[in-house]
């Protein structure tokens, strides 16, 4: 669709023509062609801007670090330059913690100063990170009014009449999803890490790792129905490797420990094991959405989160060495890949996903053989509206497949209530029937057969692949 079409087909009177015509001028070129979910590849990347380690709220910071020192005009651009130098239409997020937004000191009024120019000449999306797992530690109340406060303030020095699409988020409980859709009319938000148990001090494990719309009783638990529906996209942050996921916790990020979190976040993966093997997981980790992920699910999905003060930790050359590797090499590979923001991509989803009936989402992954990603090790997971599943087996022996996850989304759930700053509410997970991480006795696995016969059935009417 050329330009003049664009306006033909959006603003049909005069007055619509005139204003239509003053928006599209003002809109990076990139953001001028609508975008398909079927048949696309994307990326969604957040870099997070941040005063000190674990901040959850204005008064609730659990490092006294004070990274000001950290954060600099020239370490954000050389990362956006680093992203940009081999993908000049690519878009990204920038996500300011409330104390980052309000910081008057001369690094961040220069940050955001910068943020916003990007958002005018690439069309990338400005918004609010609200602290490290807000929901563990704080009331609902008080995380819907500091997500408004900073949107406020987003707005204000964006200018233009801007408007985030999406806030990233960590946990968000329900309330406050419900709150931006229905009071903010923001319909997506990174609220959740899949796989997260037991990492960074905090528990979620029971959501499925790709977009859904999120249920009024628990932020990890797909809505069941219209009155059960929050019209709030819920967004993982960081694209995991399965088979290292299974496991809880981290014994930290280096080849000889293992990190549950290990994929293609840079923390977990380049951090600890270096440029080129490193990046060989990322790029396996990619593969696994890119390549039959696509054929399986229709798109492909990659979100990504890198904080900002990694350029002053671990060194500005070696980060932005890894970020114009990564991705100059994941357009090499995928050529078509869409690199956009996590609201862009969002609303891509949610205008194709009316409700979660639709959505199968399916993935297989052989290990790549580095680290904790155990190249004998084949898994199959499965995520629907009513559960997610997850089956296992040593390919290089022909095991059987055992059921090492069976989340059931059709079970009555209910969130932690409670938090406080001095009194975190930690484990928000939803952990009913076996669980991967086999934190439980009950959580041994598994033959499909096994289960009863009310689980295979639910099973098999969304996944008759299964059904031998």
């Amino acid at each position: 669709m050329d330009r003049r079409s664009f306006v033909k087909n959006t603003c049909i009177t005069g007055a619509g023509l005139l204003a239509g015509t003053s928006i599209l001028n003002a809109m990076p070129v990139g953001m001028l062609m609508p975008t398909q979910l079927m048949g696309g590849r994307f990326v969604t990347l957040c870099i997070m801007i941040r005063t000190t380690p674990w901040e959850v709220s204005r008064d609730v910071k659990l490092h006294p670090r004070d990274e000001e020192k950290w954060h600099t005009l020239e370490g954000v651009k050389r990362l956006r330059e680093a992203f940009g130098v081999n993908n000049p239409n690519g878009r990204l997020t920038w996500g300011f913690t409330l104390n980052a937004l309000e910081d008057k000191r001369t690094n961040f009024a220069q940050i955001r100063e910068y943020a916003a120019q990007c958002q005018a000449k690439y069309g990338d999306e400005v918004t609010v990170f609200p602290g490290y797992f807000p929901a563990m530690y704080l009331p609902p109340e008080r995380i819907n009014k500091e997500l408004s406060e900073a949107i406020k303030i987003i707005s204000g020095f964006v200018g233009k009449g801007y408007k985030p699409q999406s806030v990233i988020g960590g946990f968000l409980p329900a309330e406050s999803l419900k709150y931006l859709a229905e009071k903010e009319k923001i319909h997506v938000a990174q609220a959740v890490i899949w796989s997260q148990h037991n990492i960074d001090g905090g528990g979620a494990d029971g959501s499925p790792s790709y977009p859904y719309y999120p249920s009024t009783e628990h932020f990890c638990k797909p809505g069941q129905g219209k009155k059960d529906l929050i019209d709030c996209v819920n967004l993982d942050g960081w694209s995991m490797d399965f088979i290292c996921a299974r496991q809880s916790g981290q014994t930290g990020h280096e080849i000889t420990g293992y990190n549950s979190r290990r994929g293609v976040g840079p923390i977990e993966t380049y951090k600890g094991w270096g440029l080129e093997l490193g990046h060989r997981e990322v790029m396996h980790t990619q593969s696994i959405h890119f390549d039959k992920g696509v054929e399986l699910n229709g798109f492909g999905w990659v979100p990504n989160i890198w904080e900002a003060q990694m350029v002053y930790e671990f060194g500005m050359d070696f980060i932005c060495d890894a970020m114009t590797k990564w991705v100059t090499d994941t357009l090499k590979r995928w050529p078509d890949t869409k690199w956009v923001s996590f609201g862009e991509f969002g609303n891509i989803w949610r205008d194709h996903y009316k409700s979660n009936d639709d959505y199968n989402y399916k993935f297989v992954e052989r290990g790549c053989g580095l680290g904790d990603s155990y190249n004998n090790l084949e898994i199959r997971w499965f995520m629907n509206k009513a559960f997610r599943l997850a089956l296992l087996r040593d390919w290089h022996h022909n095991t059987p497949e055992m059921v090492i996850d069976f989340t059931r989304y059709d079970l009555t759930a209910h969130e932690p209530v409670g938090a406080r700053p001095d009194k975190p509410m930690k484990d928000w997970s939803l952990i009913n029937r076996i669980n991967q991480k086999g934190l439980r006795p009950e959580d041994k696995p598994v033959l499909l057969k096994d289960l009863t016969q009310e689980e295979q059935q639910l099973i098999y009417k969304h996944c008759p692949e299964l059904k031998i």
